[in-house]
C-alpha cells in the first residue's frame, strides 16, 4: 500500500504531450499556462537540467529541442543523458550525471523504451532514491509521462478499450504508485482505454493527461493541474459492479459506479489511501 512508502521529498510534472515550447515573448515567461517555465520556477531558476531523451526515435534532435528551450528560458546547465543500451544505464559516467542534476526532463517517443533500458538499473535506482530524499524535479512529456506510474500502459488501441485484453499493461518506473497515466487523453479518446485499466484494478487512479496539460505532484500524493486544457481522474475505489473477470478475451466488459473527475488548471485533488483531512479536490485559492 503508498503508506508504505516514504513520503517523496522531490516533484514529479507529469506533461500530456504537444506541450507550449514557442517563447514569442515577454508575455509567455508570465503565462500560468506556460508548463515548461513552471519547471524551470520549481527548480528556482538556477542549477542543472539532465534531459533523458530514450524514449524518442530521433533522441538528439529531441534532446537539443529541450536544450535550447531551457537556454531560452535562462538555464544554462543543460545536459543530456542519451540512454541506449543498459550497459550505459549502468555506466558510472550516467551516475555522474544524475548525481549533478537539480532537474530532468524525459522527453516523449516509447515509453516501453524507457522501462526495458531503465528497468532494474543503477540509474533508475539513484533516480529513485533522489527522488524519495531529495527536492530534485523530475518531470516527463508523452512517453516520459506514461513511464513514471507502477502500472504502465504500452500498447492498445484507442477505440478498442472496451473489449478484454485489448490493453496491454507492464510495470513502469514506479515514482508515482498505484496511478496509470495516460497521455494525449481527449485528443485520442482514451477513457475507455483507461477505464478497463481501473476495472483490473480498482484501487488504482486512472489518471488522463490532455496536450499541453500537465499534472505537478508533491509528496507523491498533491496534485495541482497545469496548462490550457483538462486532467482526466478516474476513481474506482468505490465501484459496485464490474464484469472484467467473468467475459472472456475480446468480450466486452463493463464497470459501474466509475467516477470520474475533469479538473482545470489550478485545481487539485490529493490522491485516495492516505490520511487527510482535505477533500479529494480542491478549488483554486
Amino acid at each position: 500500500m503508498r503508506h508504505l512508502f516514504p513520503t517523496p521529498k522531490g516533484k514529479l510534472l507529469l506533461i500530456g504531450g504537444h506541450e507550449q515550447r514557442e517563447k514569442a515573448g515577454p508575455s509567455h515567461e508570465q503565462s500560468p499556462e506556460f508548463i515548461l517555465k513552471r519547471f524551470v520556477d520549481e527548480l528556482h531558476k538556477k542549477g542543472t537540467i539532465v534531459v533523458i531523451p530514450t524514449a524518442s526515435e530521433e533522441p538528439e534532435e529531441s534532446a537539443q529541442d529541450y536544450v535550447d528551450l531551457f537556454n531560452s528560458l535562462g538555464l544554462k546547465k543543460v545536459e543530456v543523458l542519451n540512454v541506449q543500451s543498459r550497459e550505459q544505464a549502468n555506466s558510472v559516467e550516467a551516475l555522474d550525471m544524475l548525481n549533478r542534476a537539480d532537474g530532468v526532463m524525459f522527453t516523449g517517443g516509447d515509453q516501453l523504451r524507457l522501462t526495458a533500458l531503465l528497468g532494474g538499473t543503477l540509474v533508475l535506482a539513484r533516480l529513485t532514491e533522489r527522488y524519495l530524499h531529495e527536492p530534485i524535479v523530475i518531470a516527463g512529456t508523452s512517453a516520459g509521462a506514461a513511464a513514471m506510474s507502477t502500472p504502465m500502459i504500452y500498447q492498445g488501441r484507442n477505440d478498442a478499450g472496451f473489449v478484454k485484453d485489448e490493453i496491454h499493461i507492464t510495470t513502469g518506473l514506479q515514482l508515482l504508485r498505484d496511478v496509470a497515466v495516460d497521455t494525449h487523453f481527449i485528443a485520442r479518446g482514451r477513457i475507455v482505454r483507461m477505464a478497463q485499466i481501473i476495472a483490473t484494478n480498482p484501487g488504482c487512479i486512472g489518471l488522463g493527461l490532455e496536450e499541453d496539460t500537465a499534472v505537478l505532484v508533491t509528496k507523491g500524493t498533491e496534485l495541482e493541474v497545469i496548462g490550457s486544457g483538462i486532467v482526466v481522474l478516474l476513481d474506482g475505489h468505490e465501484c459496485t459492479g464490474n464484469t472484467i473477470s467473468d467475459v472472456k478475451p475480446g468480450e466486452v466488459f463493463s464497470i459501474r459506479d466509475l467516477r470520474v473527475h475533469l479538473l482545470a488548471m489550478g485545481q487539485r485533488f490529493t490522491l485516495p489511501g492516505f490520511a487527510s483531512t482535505k477533500p479529494p479536490v480542491e478549488n483554486p485559492e
